[in-house]
């Protein structure tokens, strides 16, 4: 008989900070968008911003653009700082490549 062992390379995580809760409902709501501008994003969130719009009753999306994009800058502290500043109640981050 053949024994086989495997390592799982993928490790593990502890999560210490966890992630805000989620928000029960858009409507009335500040949403702000941050994109990595990957695969289709110029096409993809402002479908979505409509969307939103459409959906939930005094939703304020901003524009898509609002905040500085692509993955060299989304990650900044400076990013943050902006949506932070800017009162939004809740981010859409995007788009997955």
């Amino acid at each position: 008989m053949v024994k086989l062992e495997f390592h799982d390379p993928s490790g593990v995580l502890e999560v210490t900070t966890p992630h805000a809760p989620r928000l029960d409902t858009l409507a009335g709501r500040k949403v702000g968008f941050v994109s990595n501008e990957q695969w289709q994003a110029y096409r993809m969130l402002p479908l979505v911003k409509e969307a939103l719009e459409a959906d939930f009753p005094g939703v304020t999306a901003l524009p898509v653009d609002r905040f500085p994009q692509g993955n060299a800058l989304i990650g900044e502290e400076e990013t943050a700082k902006l949506v932070k500043a800017s009162g939004v109640d809740a981010v859409i981050v995007g788009n997955a490549a």
